[in-house]
């Protein structure tokens, strides 16, 4: 018998209130650790010419005409940060021409990228692509399972499908959606769920592993390409691979002191050496990138501290507790070890063992003679050494927690304030360890107040072996090696006012 139609649509709506709180959770479990990179309305944290990319309709719109051709291939960058292993996705239209997503891309000055693309265009051969831009050329067509050897080349080695087949699945003119997958060396691109290309870059001279993401506005005939809901998710990395995040703080003291962007790029120079290690670098301050802890094996943070240490703030020291709940290594280097008593002390107590506390510790400047290296992992290759800095003392230990790793006696007239007096001729702990109940491993170091002291083989080895340590790396028998030149250790230091 057929249903009244108010039967049948009591059924109808009875079936939605049963099915629709479980669609609406699968949705939200697809999206769940995505987070949007494009404000819908602004290009902050994006860099591209004016003159060809806008905001229009809540969408970043790139557009060529007659009359205001490119040159070239032109691209906007995103500049919050680096994509390591990750999960793209992002909805995109085109009007004519050619376009696409780079990621893990080299910048290579005035907007020009190289690296790998998600290719797409408004003909019908290449959408779904794998395309190295002004590199290894087409990786993979739409429908190869690939693989690339130490010969650069690929060589087909299966299919995800029919070419033509995937074709219709593309809107022309229209939107569409687009995921792009980063694990390790192995690429796949989708275009509305449907995917187009598998590839395992075995090429280990060529393939990268970091490097930027950008949008591309090809050049050519006049064309439109517009992309909006982009959203990016950090994938754990895999194949004992760690990724060690290394947070420099805003310029703050002349030429040569609190250089801490340069030293972090220094940094970032030697651990880029190490197979093992994924490193990614941010400068000034917190890092503006939604995503920048989300896949991180261990942390560091070499910056201004006190009242100006990012940690103060609710929202960072809650993320930041997040992190050490889930084991990640925390690391501290000079000024960052010391908070408010009452606004991050306790915790630094707790994630690296101690802190420097306004008042009670002491900062002077002093000749630390570290005539002793205790036996440790992260002073494997480190030999005793003498080297003038700002090394804090007197500090706030939680009792029973740390590992002394470096300790010398200052000289008397160091002992500036009443609390260090009350101690004379103590040997002080200015660099240690500290293994935490949840798995984590701390890491706290004084130094760091000259720049030039990372040219000091040993110095720079200790901080590079605790950065291992924390992220839970194996350091080598005779430690990280790293030989820094005085060019390099001269450059990236921060301009200062004339």
């Amino acid at each position: 018998m057929t249903p009244r139609p108010r039967l049948l649509l009591q059924s109808i709506t009875l079936a939605l209130l049963l099915v629709s709180p479980f669609a609406a959770h699968a949705a939200a479990d697809d999206e769940n650790g995505f987070k949007s990179i494009f404000n819908g309305e602004k290009l902050d944290g994006w860099d591209g010419d004016p003159k060809f990319w806008s905001v229009r309709d809540g969408a970043i719109t790139g557009r060529t005409t007659a009359e205001n051709p490119t040159k070239g291939n032109t691209f906007i960058i995103w500049r919050q940060g680096e994509v390591d292993d990750f999960e793209l996705r992002l909805t995109y239209r085109l009007v004519g021409g050619n376009s696409g997503i780079q990621y893990r891309s080299t910048d290579m000055g005035n907007h020009v990228v190289g690296g790998y693309q998600g290719d797409f265009e408004a003909g019908d051969t290449y959408s779904g692509i794998l395309y190295e831009e002004r590199g290894r050329g087409i990786l993979a067509q739409r429908g190869q399972k690939t693989t690339i050897g130490g010969d650069h080349k690929p060589q087909v080695s299966g299919s995800v499908g029919d070419s033509a087949e995937l074709q219709k699945a593309v809107n022309k003119e229209d939107w569409n959606d687009y995921t792009i997958i980063a694990r390790g060396n192995h690429l796949q691109h989708f275009i509305n769920g449907k995917q187009t290309i598998d590839v395992t870059d075995d090429d280990g001279e060529k393939r990268k592993m970091t490097g930027i993401l950008a949008l591309q506005l090809h050049a050519g005939p006049p064309m439109t390409v517009e992309f909006k809901n982009i959203r990016l998710k950090r994938l754990k990395l895999g194949d004992g691979r760690k990724k060690i995040v290394l947070v420099a703080g805003h310029p703050s003291h002349g030429k040569g002191a609190h250089e801490f962007n340069a030293g972090v790029t220094l940094l970032r120079h030697c651990l880029d050496k190490c197979s093992p290690v994924v490193p990614a670098e941010y400068h000034n301050g917190w890092p503006a990138d939604p995503t920048a802890f989300d896949n991180a094996d261990a942390v560091l943070l070499y910056m201004d501290g006190g009242g100006g240490h990012p940690l103060i703030q609710p929202d960072h020291l809650r993320r930041m507790g997040e992190l050490m709940h889930q084991g990640v290594g925390l690391a501290c280097a000079h000024y960052a070890v010391e908070v408010p008593k009452d606004r991050g002390g306790p915790e630094l107590l707790a994630w690296i063992g101690g802190y420097y506390e306004t008042g009670f510790s002491i900062n002077p400047h002093w000749d630390a003679d570290f005539t002793e290296i205790p036996q440790h992992v992260v002073t494997r290759g480190v030999k005793p050494f003498k080297i003038n800095d700002e090394w804090y003392f007197n500090l706030r230990f939680r009792e029973g927690a740390v590992t002394p790793i470096l300790v010398a006696t200052p000289p008397e007239e160091a002992r500036r304030n009443d609390a260090s007096k009350a101690f004379p001729g103590r040997a002080e702990i200015v660099a240690w360890t500290t293994e935490r109940p949840d798995g984590g491993r701390g890491f706290g170091f004084t130094g760091g107040h000259f720049h030039r002291n990372w040219g000091n083989d040993d110095f720079r080895k200790l901080v590079l072996n605790s950065l291992f340590w924390v992220a839970k790396l194996d350091v080598p028998s005779e430690g990280v090696e790293c030989k820094v030149t005085d060019e390099e250790l001269a450059k990236n230091l921060d301009p200062k006012p004339k």
